[in-house]
């Protein structure tokens, strides 16, 4: 009898050593083994920066060894939301996001992380942490300082200026805003006359500075959250044949780089270069990180500085990235 409780007993512990074994290579073979599908949702494409967004977290995506698919919302939530719906379908196995809303895009990232997919964002935070495995994000409030002591430095550290504001439901509008007055506001001979939103969008701020335009037409300065509402507002300077007023952006896209390079008046003069390309590679690299490992290895917020781009560094600068 105690011969066969021994036969036994080796037999069960036999069979645990198999099982461990098992599971052990299933980990080890997770852990050298990438797949499966990343979806990338961005905004619209027609911003060059957004446009980066998808193109980069795509092909870093599949250099490691993912499928990809690329969507965009439009800064819709609803459709940013039906996206989610897809991702999870599909079953995907992470998210690289730049959302549609610090607000609006709880909900739906909070849906895909019961669902077993992680979502990491880029270039636009949201208002809450916990969800999404990180968060990399230009330094936003650092570059708008950045940008703001060139303008004022070519104002002359006086005149009046218009601020061109991006969409209200996006973070990174209030905050270059206050990066910008963080600055300005400590020369009392510059004064801003108009604060109005043109939603990021290239053809809505041609038609808002042509109309602060006329009820401002001794302005010096246009000082723009972002590098397409920069090239609306050169455009409509140029239209209106004005003189002398120093436009800012802020992205560091192609468009503005070349405008700087034109030395025309009227155009764009500085840019503050979020390093988007270099930010979206990040985010798809600590989601493969996460996959393989369960953890990106970082703090889900993380802040990339900025850098100044102005006539003299402008011809170092391609596709968001600078290679000075």
């Amino acid at each position: 009898m105690k011969k066969l409780r021994l036969i036994s007993l080796l037999v069960f512990v036999a069979m645990m050593f198999t099982l461990v074994s098992a599971c052990n290579r299933t980990e080890a073979e997770a852990e050298d083994t990438a797949g499966g599908l990343i979806v990338v949702i961005t905004p619209s494409h027609d911003n060059p920066f957004f446009a980066t967004v998808a193109v980069v977290g795509e092909a870093k995506a599949v250099e490691l060894g993912y499928d990809a698919l690329v969507l965009v919302h439009n800064d819709d939530p609803v459709l940013q939301s039906q996206h989610f719906d897809t991702a999870i379908a599909m079953n995907a196995v992470a998210i690289i996001l730049d959302n549609a809303g610090a607000d609006a895009s709880i909900e739906p990232i909070r849906r895909a992380l019961d669902a077993g997919i992680p979502s990491f964002l880029v270039d636009r935070e949201i208002n809450e942490e916990g969800l999404a495995k990180s968060q990399i994000v230009a330094n936003n409030f650092q570059g708008a300082q950045v940008v703001a002591e060139y303008f004022v430095e070519a104002m002359g550290e006086q005149g009046t200026f218009i601020e061109l504001v991006g969409r209200e439901t996006d973070t990174n509008a209030h905050v270059r805003s206050d990066g910008f007055m963080s600055i300005i506001d400590q020369y009392p001979d510059m004064e801003r006359v108009a604060r109005q939103t043109a939603n990021w969008d290239q053809t809505e701020a041609f038609s808002v500075v042509q109309a602060l335009l006329q009820a401002h037409p001794d302005i010096t300065g246009i000082i723009c959250g972002n590098d397409t509402m920069a090239m609306g507002a050169s455009a409509a300077v140029q239209a209106a044949g004005m003189q002398g007023i120093v436009i800012v952006g802020f992205d560091g896209s192609n468009d503005v780089r070349d405008s700087i390079m034109t030395g025309a008046d009227g155009r764009v003069r500085a840019t503050g270069l979020q390093q988007i390309a270099l930010i979206t590679e990040m985010a798809v690299i600590q989601a493969d990180e996460f996959l393989r490992t369960g953890s990106t290895g970082a703090a889900e917020k993380q802040l990339i500085d900025c850098m100044l781009i102005y006539e003299g560094n402008a011809h170092l600068l391609d596709n968001f990235v600078f290679s000075g």
